[in-house]
């Protein structure tokens, strides 16, 4: 491998010799790929994965820690995998136990050596990284030295960085002097497509399943996925990014895929087109990567064959499982009962601490539930002035909007002294009108006495009678407000 001068002068121990075996090991690891060279990370954080706290992970502790001692620490801060742990996540007393004094007993311990050797925060425990939340999202083209397969898919194939599926430990390495071996993924060569796989579905693939299909059939190769824009766009929107999450993590886990191409939509496959796929590319084209219903309604052979193998590995496992459960190969695996049993018995709490931790854990729970309730009775007497006052309150506006409302609707409504006034108007005004008529006729007429006497007298008493008639109706008209009607208003 040709090293630049300073990572030769790494390699050569002048940076001690911590550093130097950290160069060593990576020297060696690129070049059993074909690395020719190493090349600097450029991302502002990395990733990794590397075990929980389990007390059988020791020689990942002490590799952990001979860096510490050595004086080591990451280049970039890092994010890791989520934490079996974690304070967030309820647990009753008995988990507690077993969780914490026995499965993962050394979890802080774990959690400490990654917080010296460069955590970004304790919030940075996730096997997504790359969300928003998190703040780790590399930009395209970007070099990465990150771990956790369903992770280094998503920042190869979506964000268009440039990662290989390394072990969590190599990553951390990588990490500590900032360069990454150059073979792979992280190479233009390797990026190129050695499998052309075309949806030829008439519903919507289910992504994980689609996920599934594909990394089943191509494994560890790069696929370029053609007619899959149909279904979901040509734009990385949030929708489309969240169904590539889930289909880039099957490929990942059910297959070892550590990137694809999607036509017309991941960043690569927009820039090069086919470009992206190499010469002598194989293909996958049919059923298989249908949705679930839609491959089981078309009975495709090449499905049934992949789930047919699913199935037996499924089973083989299954097997292996119930051998362990059985006893047979228990030396190789850690007899989880065995060391609760002497954990208990000696080796890490005896009878007594073990009943002190009981009730110790029943007094804090007596007192916070104790604690609680008083908090809860305080909260309900406030609760219930806080609803009283509300209540009066909104009665008391209630009473004052309908004194409003009756009186703007009385404003409609004519009082008998009104109506008695208008109607004595009315005659007036009817009888002044009839006598003016029947004046200025007699004037006119000249007609003497028979005329003052009968016409006019006819005359007048047909407009007394239309006027009284007049008023009548008038008055019949109105609607008048009654008590009843006043008080029904405020009932």
């Amino acid at each position: 491998m040709i090293l630049t001068k300073e990572q030769q002068a790494i390699l050569d121990g002048e940076k001690g010799e911590t550093l130097a075996k950290v160069m060593k090991t990576l020297v060696m690891y690129g070049e059993a790929f074909g690395a020719e060279k190493m090349v600097p990370i450029t991302s502002k954080n990395n990733h990794l994965v590397t075990s929980f706290g389990l007390k059988v992970m020791s020689p990942v502790y002490d590799l952990m820690q001979t860096l510490l001692d050595g004086g080591v620490t990451s280049e970039q801060k890092f994010s890791v995998d989520p934490r079996p742990i974690d304070p967030n996540v309820p647990a009753n007393f008995l988990q507690k136990i077993v969780f914490n004094k026995f499965m993962y007993s050394k979890q802080d311990f774990y959690e400490g050596q990654l917080e010296k050797l460069g955590l970004m925060d304790d919030k940075a425990f996730t096997c997504t990284c790359y969300m928003d939340e998190v703040g780790n999202k590399p930009e395209k083209g970007e070099v990465l030295s990150w771990a956790e397969s369903s992770a280094v898919v998503y920042a190869n194939s979506v964000l268009g960085a440039r990662c290989n599926r390394n072990s969590g430990i190599i990553e951390l390495m990588c990490s500590i002097v900032g360069y990454v071996p150059y073979f792979g993924l992280v190479t233009d060569e390797g990026r190129k497509a050695s499998w052309v796989v075309e949806i030829k579905t008439t519903k919507k693939p289910e992504a994980q399943l689609l996920g599934s299909a594909i990394g089943m059939k191509v494994v560890e190769d790069v696929p370029y996925v053609v007619g899959l824009d149909k279904w979901i766009g040509k734009e990385l929107n949030d929708s489309a990014c969240a169904y590539l999450k889930d289909f880039g993590a099957a490929t990942a886990s059910n297959g070892a895929v550590g990137l694809y191409h999607i036509e017309n939509l991941t960043s690569e496959a927009v820039e090069l087109g086919d470009e992206l796929i190499a010469e002598g590319a194989k293909e996958y084209a049919d059923e298989a990567v249908a949705a679930e219903a839609e491959l089981r309604e078309a009975g495709d052979s090449s499905l049934a064959g992949d789930i047919a193998t699913l199935r037996s590995e499924y089973e083989a496992t299954a097997s292996r499982v119930d051998i362990f459960l059985d006893g047979e190969g228990v030396a190789q695996v850690v007899d989880t009962l065995s060391d609760i049993k002497a954990w208990m018995e000696g080796d890490g709490v005896n009878a007594t601490e073990l009943a002190e931790s009981i009730a110790a854990e029943k007094k804090l729970r007596e007192e916070a539930d104790a604690s609680l309730a008083a908090d809860m009775d305080e909260k309900d007497a406030s609760v219930l002035e806080a609803a009283k006052a509300e209540a009066k309150a909104q009665a008391a506006q209630a009473v004052a909007d309908a004194k409003a409302a009756a009186a703007e609707s009385l404003k409609n409504y004519y009082t008998i002294a009104e109506v008695d006034a208008s109607i004595a108007d009315a005659k007036a005004a009817a009888i002044k009108d009839a006598s003016t008529y029947t004046d200025a006729q007699i004037a006119a007429l000249k007609i003497g006495d028979y005329a003052k006497t009968t016409y006019v007298d006819e005359q007048v008493t047909a407009a007394k009678t239309f006027a009284s008639t007049y008023t009548d109706e008038l008055f019949n008209s109105v609607t008048f407000a009654t008590d009843d009607d006043i008080t029904a208003l405020f009932s």
